[in-house]
């Protein structure tokens, strides 16, 4: 049996928010490469949906702008250029420091020991070397916060823009810039904690410019992939190795922390 067919045998009946889900996971776990072409005939089988469906979701995350639509060429999965990259983090600072901001002044307790269970978990896939769970456990670390507050607009807006980072940051994070993010967010939870407003201010935008502080540096993109395997990978959720790369003539080095997803 065919890999397309098996996964559209194993969804079921699909609808376009699963389609739409898929597609952000697997990007956002590193099973799609920037610019990934994401063919209609292709997704038709591997959803066994109809064109109408799967034009649907492709139009929803060119919305998002994860997507980039192509007039007579297709989808393809977004390549943020510096300065977009560099838009999508001011934005994020704009929005964050008020959802921190009013979280400080909010959090309740039981608030606070969920974030600690969510960075307990941050800190066992970085362990076990999950790429994936580490990769989406470190963005929605933000997004829980936004939830938190109770804000659903702003929750949304900063889901979007989270997701949108993450994309920019795919082929930068290591297991120790991984490790540094998850550092950071204890940190953050402390300060919270203590009802440190200043200094709660000051470890966001350190702990989001760490994220932007080389965006010039993205020059790399995965290789060869199977559009069928990234998007059926959820199913069995698989465990892959983090991209490796090279510092560029020692500069990483000098600079005492890996480039990582916040």
């Amino acid at each position: 049996m065919s890999r397309p067919r098996k996964i559209a045998e194993e969804n079921g009946s699909v609808s376009t928010e699963v389609i739409v889900e898929r597609i952000t996971t697997a990007m956002l776990e590193q099973r799609l490469p920037l610019g990934a072409k994401l063919g209609e005939e292709k997704l038709c089988a591997i959803f066994g949906v109809s064109r109408t469906k799967v034009r649907q979701a492709l139009n929803r995350l060119a919305r998002s702008q994860l997507v980039v639509l192509k007039p007579r060429r297709g989808a393809f999965l977004a390549e943020p250029t510096p300065e977009e990259a560099r838009q999508v983090f001011e934005a994020r600072r704009v929005i964050e420091c008020e959802i921190f901001a009013q979280f400080t002044r909010s959090a309740s307790e039981a608030d606070l020991a969920a974030l600690e269970r969510h960075v307990e978990a941050e800190r066992r896939a970085i362990r076990t070397d999950d790429v994936p769970l580490r990769n989406r456990l470190l963005g929605t670390f933000h997004v829980r916060i936004a939830e938190m507050v109770g804000n659903k607009v702003l929750t949304d807006i900063l889901a979007d823009l989270v997701t949108r980072s993450s994309l920019i940051t795919l082929l930068l994070q290591s297991t120790q810039a991984a490790s540094c993010s998850s550092d950071e967010h204890r940190a953050l939870i402390a300060a919270i904690r203590a009802r440190k407003g200043p200094l709660v201010q000051k470890l966001l935008r350190e702990h989001i410019d760490h994220v932007e502080r080389d965006l010039a540096d993205i020059d790399g993109r995965a290789s060869a992939f199977d559009l069928a395997d990234a998007l059926g990978a959820g199913i069995a959720a698989r465990k892959s190795k983090a991209p490796v790369r090279r510092p560029r003539n020692g500069a990483a080095a000098g600079r005492g922390r890996a480039q990582g997803q916040p």
